[in-house]
């Protein structure tokens, strides 16, 4: 059952779109917001408000990189791997947030803080390796900056 407040904005943005099918992902993101990830209930809610199949929407959900269906840290790190960020050295960086959060990639850190995912591309060539913390841009990433975007992060985190 979705709170009333997020049904209402749900059900306000599918009605005003001309084909409420093409706003799968977005509700699908929202409901991750909400969440922190997209649950099989927020899923089922989702194919409810957009009249599709839970399975229809299971498709979508497992294809996108940014779909989480699974809890997630705060922090979601997600490391690009592309060949451009290979070729400028990704694997230190990957290297180096293992051993300062002590987790593999694919896991999350016993206080919940953080979630560290490789991601094909994210676009941001010129800034080289780079990772995304909660689709903000970091880069070009070295261990010292690794050290104080967590730093900054952990306080933030209170």
């Amino acid at each position: 059952m979705l709170p009333e407040a997020l049904n209402a904005s749900l059900q306000e943005k599918i009605s005003s779109a001309e084909h409420p099918r093409e706003l799968v992902v977005d509700v699908m993101l929202d409901l991750q917001d909400h969440y922190g990830y997209l649950s099989d209930e927020a899923l089922e809610a989702a194919a409810s408000l957009l009249d599709l199949t839970p399975l229809e929407v299971e498709e979508l959900a497992t294809f996108y990189t940014f779909i989480y269906r699974e809890p997630v840290g705060k922090y979601v790190i997600h490391v690009c791997d592309s060949v451009v960020c290979w070729m400028d050295g990704y694997e230190s960086v990957q290297d180096h947030l293992c051993a300062k959060l002590g987790i593999k990639m694919g896991e999350t850190t016993a206080d919940g803080l953080f979630t560290l995912l490789p991601v094909c591309c994210i676009g941001y060539c010129d800034r080289s390796p780079a990772i995304l913390i909660n689709r903000n841009v970091y880069g070009p990433m070295t261990p010292e900056k690794l050290d104080d975007i967590l730093e900054k992060l952990r306080t933030e985190a209170g």
